[in-house]
């Protein structure tokens, strides 16, 4: 059989489409089948001219405009879509799991502390919007309200970023302060941290920000940098590929969205503080990040501070939202997610060096948490679903 020729619809001018790149060039490595047709494309652009003659076995596409669709109706062959546009159904469809990506957001800000939540995103994309019903959502099941700018899509008729730019400062002015305020991507959190720098708003004391997509680029660039929630772009682009290999060779593949959880969050200065007031807290807070997987418990904490026991878990609580225990416990499940994506030690191994003393117990947790378990987790950004 000769090789099968695959043409790839997907731009390579932002960090998330380059990560979906990289994983389908993993694939590659591995399998060494296709012949890969790559135009060098903006997000948006229009379709090569060359796709009109094209004749080959297999598309993965990011069909984000009408006119790609349009132009991808024409062929019977198998495609995979890595968009969230949904602009062509029909077709399978490869996505990073949005409301995990709040989720983790949300997380990280409230066990910094925050009582103040807001949201900044960009209408035009589906994943914007996914991502902030899921953040409102999630801060308001833990007693919270979030302030979510009403923004203008940046692909609406008449878009102007000077006028947008205008609104984006008189919202973050009244904002009630501190709070911890989440962009729906990268380049967003980055403006504000430009705005809140000329309105000299202090990052993170008054305005903590995490940004999505962890684009090296522009998170270190940022000032002061950025925390950034790390979507599964690599697996997404493996995943895709195999989903295609599969379609190719005249396999059923499922319609329905595959969808990937993200790999956790990159902290960087932009909400390195924790924003509460009392000096114990802080302490114990601090005390549970640097030794949660050294099998501590609440009475080592008790070592730590002069607090009897009763007090100090009403202060925690009052002051974080969750209890010393579910802190210990949140900071230990980061580890097992950590070592799972990143070694391949054994499940007993990992409990170990989380401090969990029974692998069973942390089997069960890392699932209430993460939805998956451990092995699934392990090997679910290459898993076909």
């Amino acid at each position: 059989m000769g090789r099968k020729s695959v043409a790839l619809l997907i731009e390579t001018s932002n960090a998330y489409a380059r990560g979906i790149l990289e994983g389908i060039i993993d694939y590659q490595r591995q399998h060494d089948a296709w012949s890969i047709y790559l135009p060098e494309q903006d997000r948006g652009a229009s379709p090569p001219k060359w796709l009109r003659q094209w004749h080959g076995d297999g598309i993965i596409a990011r069909i984000e405009t009408e006119e790609i669709a349009t132009a991808l109706r024409k062929f019977e062959l198998p495609i995979i879509d890595v968009s969230s546009a949904r602009r062509r159904s029909g077709v399978p469809w490869v996505e990073t799991d949005d409301p995990m990506v709040a989720r983790l957001a949300a997380e990280h800000l409230l066990e910094r502390g925050f009582r103040h939540f807001a949201f900044c995103g960009d209408p035009s994309f589906n994943w914007s919007i996914w991502r902030s019903d899921a953040f409102v959502e999630f801060v308001a099941e833990h007693g919270f309200a979030c302030d979510c700018f009403p923004a203008i899509g940046s692909e609406s008729p008449g878009y102007s970023w000077l006028r947008e730019k205008r609104r984006l400062e008189r919202w973050l002015r009244t904002l009630p302060k501190p709070i911890g305020l989440m962009a729906s991507y990268d380049i967003r959190a980055q403006q504000i941290l430009d705005i809140c720098r000329e309105l000299e708003i202090a990052v993170p004391d008054e305005v903590a920000v995490i940004g999505v997509d962890d684009d090296p680029i522009v998170c270190n660039l940022a000032h002061p940098s950025l925390t950034s929630v790390i979507p599964n772009a690599r697996g997404a682009g493996y995943l895709a590929s195999e989903l295609l290999e599969s379609a190719m060779s005249g396999a059923k593949v499922p319609i329905d969205a595959h969808l990937l959880l993200p790999l956790g969050v990159a902290t960087r200065q932009s909400t390195d503080i924790l924003a509460v007031e009392d000096h114990e807290v802080r302490q114990a807070a601090k005390f549970i990040r640097e030794n949660a997987c050294s099998g501590i418990n609440v009475v080592d904490i008790l070592k730590e501070i002069p607090l009897s026991r009763r007090v100090f878990e009403h202060r925690f609580k009052k002051a974080t939202g969750q209890t010393p225990h579910d802190a210990i416990l949140a900071q230990r499940l980061k580890r097992v997610a950590q070592l799972l994506r990143e070694s391949e030690l054994s499940l007993d191994s990992i409990a170990s060096k989380s401090g969990f003393e029974h692998t069973e117990y942390m089997s069960v947790a890392f699932r209430k948490r993460f939805g998956v378990p451990p092995g699934r987790y392990r090997k679910q950004p290459y898993a076909l679903e």
